[in-house]
């Protein structure tokens, strides 16, 4: 027979083999229990090797293509859309967009085959894993999330970068908020607090880093603190305290795996779909990533808790609307007004209370700009929206001690 024929080692044994049955050598009982395969199997191989020599052992079906390869025409246009129009996608989120956009049902590794064939090199490299200790899921969902900030070009290379807030439950890995943000700051982390709040409730705890938003980072204690024996919070602090959510500082990235592992997950995947979509507005892209995106990654990536009755605490709007927002202690003047940063907020007199001159309030802005003047738990003063700016902490000195407090200054940038 003419030709080359390529044999694979299995084929090359089984010649050496049958060669020699046929020279009388071996018996094909023994043959069969060398190859093995039945005798039956080992009588039919041998008649083959004995009318085609080497070429009745290779496989009848080499050389055709399989019963279920994708047409070529299916092949050259995974690689084509690849190419163009999901050039920023990885091969995963690519199979996933196929089959959700595209209607091409193929699997992920058929696709990764086809890409690596025609030369289009994986999105990253994946790197091995590092050990570590697992720390196991909370049992319920809202038991504790997880919540962080990510700067990056989120709306593409052309673009200023800004930052993803984004929370995720513990439980189940499911993405419970995302909003793109300028900044990482208090304002963002109340927006996104105020998010979780409204879409699912109150959790009872948070895990979270120790940004300065969250965690006083200096070493300074006044009087009143040392005192007191515990330091004045920061505005995001003290609304978890208000709200009754413990707050868990992690040691470490790693100790906060889950929302790390998230954001890449968002990094690798919502950049991508944001391209796709064309969206560079912040603010059409954050409508775009709570209508659509969300539950999408939440379908893709999030598991089963293993109690699945959720723990989270429903607020009424109102009580949410005055929970979720910035304060700054204040003292009433002798002509009832209170001076913040330049600003002035009467105080009307009320049947119980002529006058609320001396007295110690608590001023607040509320995540729609809008201001109340609280004495206790009684609302005292309204006053129109405003600028939300980022509270800066400064040292007073009272006497010869420093006291630490948050203070509005109307002329800072609100993202500064």
């Amino acid at each position: 027979m003419k030709g080359t024929i390529c044999l694979s080692n299995k084929e090359v044994h089984r010649a050496r083999v049958l060669d020699r049955v046929i020279n009388g050598q071996l018996t094909l009982k023994r043959a069969s229990e060398l190859l093995d395969v039945t005798y039956r199997q080992a009588k039919r191989l041998k008649e083959r090797f004995a009318q085609d020599d080497v070429a009745g052992l290779a496989h009848k079906s080499r050389g055709r293509p399989a019963a279920n390869s994708l047409a070529e025409k299916i092949r050259s246009q995974i690689v084509t859309l690849r190419q163009e129009k999901y050039s920023d996608f990885n091969d995963t989120h690519f199979t996933e967009m196929l089959h959700e956009v595209e209607k091409i049902d193929v699997s992920r590794e058929t696709v990764r085959k086809i890409l690596r064939q025609a030369g289009i090199a994986a999105k990253r490299r994946r790197k091995p894993p590092k050990h570590r200790s697992r720390r196991e899921r909370r049992s319920q969902p809202g038991i504790m999330i997880q919540w962080d900030g990510s700067p990056h070009r989120w709306l593409g290379p052309d673009q200023s970068p800004c930052c993803l807030m984004a929370a995720i439950d513990d439980s189940d890995s499911k993405l419970l908020a995302a909003i793109l943000v300028p900044v990482e700051s208090a304002l963002a982390y109340l927006m996104l607090l105020d998010m979780v709040a409204r879409r699912h409730g109150v959790p009872l705890s948070v895990y979270q880093d120790r940004h300065g938003a969250l965690k006083r980072n200096d070493d300074f204690w006044t009087i009143e603190e040392q005192l007191a024996g515990v330091r004045y919070p920061t505005h995001v602090g003290r609304v978890l305290q208000e709200l009754q959510i413990t707050a868990i500082s992690a040691q470490s990235p790693q100790s906060k795996g889950r929302i790390e592992r998230g954001v890449g997950v968002l990094q690798d995947r919502l950049i991508a779909e944001l391209q796709l979509h064309g969206l560079t507005d912040i603010d059409e892209a954050n409508a775009w990533i709570e209508k659509v995106f969300i539950g999408r990654y939440n379908r893709w990536f999030a598991k089963q808790a293993r109690k699945p009755e959720s723990v989270f605490q429903k607020l009424p709007y109102q009580q949410r609307y005055n929970a979720i927002t910035f304060a700054y202690e204040a003292v009433v003047a002798n002509d009832n007004c209170v001076r913040l940063g330049g600003m002035e907020i009467d105080i009307p007199a009320t049947r119980q209370r002529r006058t609320w001159a001396r007295a110690q309030v608590l001023v607040k802005q509320h995540l729609d700009g809008a201001w109340t003047v609280w004495y206790k738990d009684q609302r005292i003063a309204r006053h129109p929206a405003t600028e939300l700016i980022e509270p800066i902490r400064s040292w007073k000195r009272r006497g010869k001690a420093k006291t630490a407090q948050q203070v509005y200054v109307s002329s800072k940038p609100a993202f500064g």
